[in-house]
């Protein structure tokens, strides 16, 4: 049984995998304060809580944008399953070739993420992560990593409009019938919603054409991705458990 790991800014989201098929997935709150026993105690718990056992954990693969909780988790692992985790980064087979000019600069997160989609639903590929920031990659037929773009999340957009204006509310994050509408907060709704789709739209319309490939495969992940790709008329494919996969590939390419 394999652990895999997607620490986010926001969320850590763990999958179960057994035999290469995932049994169970969950998520928490990324918690700098958190110690590695307080970890340690709720994988147990949610192990348990699920029918599975800690005995039968033998490896975990870690994708980690968040680098001041790294020790906290291998030492959580080490002391609670007695495995050394493995954590993408430098010296990780990916089977992508990193165009990036400095692939240390490329979040682990977007690297798993165009490995998984490369590997399960072939070439070329536009990767969308809605996450706390909004990720597009782009994975040429021969399956080089070639960059893409970043923008800022959906909540964390809202959340700035909110704070730095005096009469705009929190508003629920949920697509209204219309783009004209005759409230501020289906107004603000509108915008954000329809905004976002436009955004994603646009983006995927450029990388294709740079691409050179009109027809490039569009896959989607993330806790938002069924709001705006659900909308959006580029995103062919949404796989919520797609990072996680990507994290089982990668554990099974490295062993």
């Amino acid at each position: 049984m394999i652990l895999a790991l997607d620490i986010g800014n926001t969320n850590i989201k763990t999958g179960v995998f057994e035999q290469g098929e995932l049994r169970t997935s969950w998520r928490m709150s990324t918690d700098l304060a958190q110690t590695s026993d307080e970890y340690g105690i709720k994988f147990h718990a949610l192990l348990d809580f699920n029918g599975l056992s800690a005995r039968d954990v033998q490896g975990a693969m870690i994708s980690s944008v968040v680098p001041s909780i790294n020790y906290t988790m291998e030492h959580m692992m080490r002391d609670f399953f007695d495995i050394k985790p493995m954590f993408v980064g430098p010296g990780i087979k990916t089977g992508l070739n990193i165009k990036y000019e400095d692939p240390r600069e490329v979040g682990a997160d977007r690297i798993v993420n165009a490995v998984a989609a490369y590997t399960l639903y072939g070439g070329p590929c536009i990767v969308i992560d809605f996450g706390t920031a909004t990720t597009f990659a782009a994975v040429s037929k021969d399956g080089a990593f070639l960059g893409g773009a970043i923008c800022p999340g959906i909540k964390v957009a809202t959340e700035a409009l909110v704070r730095n204006t005096a009469k705009l509310p929190v508003v629920e994050l949920t697509k209204p019938a219309t783009v004209i509408n005759r409230t501020t907060i289906g107004n603000m709704q509108a915008g954000i919603i329809y905004g976002y789709v436009g955004q994603v739209d646009y983006i995927v319309s450029r990388m294709r054409e740079e691409l050179g490939a009109p027809d490039a495969r569009v896959v989607s992940t993330g806790g938002l991705a069924h709001l705006i790709a659900g909308e959006s008329r580029a995103v062919m494919t949404i796989d919520p458990q797609l990072t996680l996969r990507g994290l089982q590939i990668l554990y099974a390419r490295n062993v």
